[in-house]
């Protein structure tokens, strides 16, 4: 079942004290768990957090600034205030902007970086479906070559929390590592029409020699003696057909056959 995507912004007043920093200017444990409660969209009484887990989510946390931290999970982000809101004009209306306009673009391109790639994965598992694998290995690099070239970003700005952003984004969902298997995938299928066509122009190859050779040696021995009897002729090219059966009844004659077998199968 498909989650839909949450993102939540929660400054704190003077009662939210376990998302305030303290007197000392260090963060509370209280905060971070308040703000895998918001990306999470759990609390700890339905979803207990392991305390093993603890410490990856507080690594995890994007520290914007000393006034306000993101999580980035996989089905929402939070971003939560560690000082308190004191209303209009307040240092929080910035951030909400923020939180609106160019980070929630780092969430959509991350977005639409995994929907890309999870398309990417299902071209990839229909590639040996049926006939035609060059012009499906073909549509798949196309794809590849357009998601990159548009979509593939890892900063979205010169620099700021927008990247680290998006770069928790793409960890949460593996994004860099599933397109390096992709990438890598598409390459091994490449290589692989490229035998299989440079077979088909050697099979092609000799079945001109085998069929080719016996044939035009014939008449150009017959164009060299000035004969023009139609009785020779006829001898030459049963010489000739004789010769292309002994042709392929050898290893190399075999070999020709058993690429355009190859071929018509495909």
């Amino acid at each position: 079942m498909a989650l839909p995507y949450t993102i939540a912004f929660f400054s704190p007043s003077t009662t939210h004290v376990p998302a305030l920093r303290e007197p000392s200017g260090n963060l509370p444990t209280s905060a971070d768990r308040w703000l895998w409660s918001l990306a999470s969209r759990s609390t700890e009484t339905d979803f207990p957090m392991a305390p093993e887990r603890f410490p990856a989510v507080e690594a995890e946390a994007v520290r914007i600034s000393a006034d306000w931290s993101a999580l980035v999970l996989r089905h929402g982000t939070a971003f939560l205030g560690h000082r308190t809101d004191t209303g209009a004009n307040d240092f929080y209306g910035f951030a909400a902007l923020h939180a609106r306009t160019v980070y929630l673009d780092a969430l959509l391109l991350g977005t639409i970086q995994r929907d890309h790639i999870d398309a990417l994965t299902d071209d990839l598992s229909a590639v040996f479906e049926g006939p035609g694998l060059a012009r499906r290995v073909g549509d798949l690099e196309q794809h590849i070559a357009h998601f990159r070239s548009t979509y593939w970003r890892q900063h979205l700005t010169a620099h700021g929390p927008a990247n680290e952003l998006l770069l928790a984004y793409q960890a949460q969902y593996r994004l860099s590592e599933r397109f390096a298997e992709i990438l890598g995938e598409a390459a091994d299928y490449s290589r692989l029409v490229q035998t299989q066509e440079s077979q088909q122009i050697a099979g092609a190859l000799g079945v001109l020699t085998i069929l080719g050779l016996p044939l035009s040696t014939a008449l150009s021995i017959l164009q060299v003696m000035g004969d023009e009897d139609p009785v020779h002729l006829l001898i030459a090219v049963a010489a000739a057909f004789g010769a292309t059966v002994g042709g392929l009844t050898t290893h190399y004659g075999r070999l020709v056959l058993s690429s355009l077998r190859g071929r018509r199968s495909r």
